[in-house]
């Protein structure tokens, strides 16, 4: 029997002793074990030397040598903190969002932290942007647990899987200033938002769609693999369109069009979290505002992205694999030297194109949201985990072809449908082993990744 029948179906199979009575109490405590777990980690990296001192740039002079905040700040998380400070002031970090940044600046500027003297501190922004990384970690684990609550109608089922996300193989970098434990707490907040439009009158799902591409799009600021929330409103859009075409009742005309109003807006808050930063930009680099008589090469494309120009002209993190500053793209990635990295990204591939085949195929099984939940309700429902089981196809295949494949196991932690799939293969007997030896992986990899991490060593 497939783990994913058993995610619906299997209610008797007894799980892991948990205090379901009080799951957000049993999340929060699991959580803050888990991070003590880690930052120990990392404290304890200390005793070494670093493979890479960037990091140690963000400490005024004459101060002593980094601490555990300072070390939380390597790898792209130094990019953030300085954007933080004075904003993007090179091209070439416009290939990181400038989302967290702004919101640990606006967090700085605050009037409390000022009266407490925080801000003053000389590392106030990497201490900011990992409290502010774990506090939206915390809040995504929640929201995870509800969206679990929300669609399976199984309490027990979406705290394992809640409890999953807790020991995410993004490991630190859910810890760290990173754009991560942000967009997962969006992107699940998304997927709820549009889970509960399905049950609601037609203005509160209308209202709820629309909050829903607002936060999707704010997703899609702090990651641009956020782009691919967009795929509900999408689906949702050619369905409507088709209605609107097939039903001869003149009287739903007017409906089936304010619904493709509504999904339009959606849609295009979705894709404003990436084209907006682009504009601004354009605005720049491209019309003058750089103070440079020399427009940049990018400002004559097509369609003139400073992401996609960085990427190839830059393309920082390429340096810590392969000398060769153009390998994204295409089937870029795919050459002999990068073999470790794909086989260390295989266990998260499988595990992520495996769930959303199981769940594709079975979210028919979804059970009813109660008595009085309509079959177009539960219709809409499916649509919506669909989508979510889409979405995370796209991003495997995406991330196969044409990126550093070995951040997948970062970008895994913010979809969903893998974390439900893991908890159905713990839930059943027949394939107990095989979800146990899931949790022992990611325990392990995060651990490892921890260390590897915090003494800025690759493949962290």
């Amino acid at each position: 029997m497939p783990p994913s029948h058993n995610l619906i179906n299997n209610h008797h199979v007894a799980m892991p002793t948990l205090d379901n009575g009080r799951p957000y109490r049993t999340l929060t405590s699991v959580f803050v074990a888990w991070k003590v777990f880690l930052l120990a980690i990392a404290a304890g990296s200390q005793v070494g030397s670093t493979y890479d001192t960037s990091s140690s740039l963000l400490a005024p002079d004459g101060a002593p040598g980094p601490g555990l905040v300072t070390r939380l700040a390597s790898w792209d998380a130094i990019y953030f903190v300085r954007s933080a400070q004075r904003g993007h002031l090179f091209e070439q970090e416009w290939a990181f969002s400038s989302a967290l940044p702004n919101c640990i600046s606006l967090i700085i500027r605050g009037e409390s932290l000022q009266a407490l003297g925080i801000a003053s501190l000389a590392d106030a922004e990497p201490l900011i942007g990992v409290v502010f990384s774990n506090i939206c970690h915390l809040l995504s684990v929640l929201v995870l647990y509800q969206l679990g609550s929300h669609i399976w109608r199984d309490t027990r089922w979406a705290l394992v899987a809640a409890l999953l996300h807790v020991l995410s193989p993004a490991g630190l970098f859910l810890c760290a200033p990173y754009a991560e434990s942000a967009f997962s707490l969006l992107s699940f907040s998304g997927w709820l938002l549009l889970a509960k439009s399905c049950s609601s009158s037609p203005t509160s799902r209308d209202a709820l769609t629309i909050a829903a591409g607002a936060t999707f799009g704010i997703a899609t600021y702090f990651r641009t693999n956020g782009l691919l929330n967009g795929v509900p409103f999408a689906f949702d859009f050619l369905l409507t369109l088709y209605n609107l075409v097939e039903d001869l009742d003149p009287r739903k005309t007017p409906a089936y069009f304010w619904r493709l109003v509504v999904l339009g807006i959606s849609g295009v808050a979705v894709a404003a979290g990436s084209v907006v930063p682009q504009v601004l930009a354009y605005q720049i680099y491209c019309v003058g505002g750089s103070g440079s008589s020399e427009l940049r090469p990018w400002c004559a494309g097509f369609v003139p992205s400073i992401y996609n120009h960085v990427q190839r002209q830059y393309c920082p993190l390429c340096l810590h694999y392969e000398n060769h500053p153009r390998n994204t793209g295409f089937f870029r990635y795919w050459t002999l030297s990068n073999t470790p990295l794909f086989l260390l990204a295989a266990p998260m591939l499988f595990v992520m194109s495996k769930s959303g085949k199981d769940v594709f195929f079975l979210v028919s099984r979804l059970p009813q949201a109660g008595q009085n939940s309509s079959n177009f309700g539960s219709q809409r429902l499916q649509l919506v985990v669909r989508s979510m089981v889409l979405a995370q196809v796209l991003l495997v295949i995406l991330t196969l072809t044409s990126y550093h494949v070995q951040i997948i196991t970062r970008l895994s932690s913010g979809y969903p449908v893998w974390y439900w799939w893991v908890s159905a293969c713990l839930k059943s007997p027949k394939t107990r082993s095989m979800g146990s030896g899931l949790v022992v992986f990611v325990t392990m990899y995060a651990s490892i990744q921890a260390v590897l991490f915090a003494s800025f060593l690759p493949p962290a």
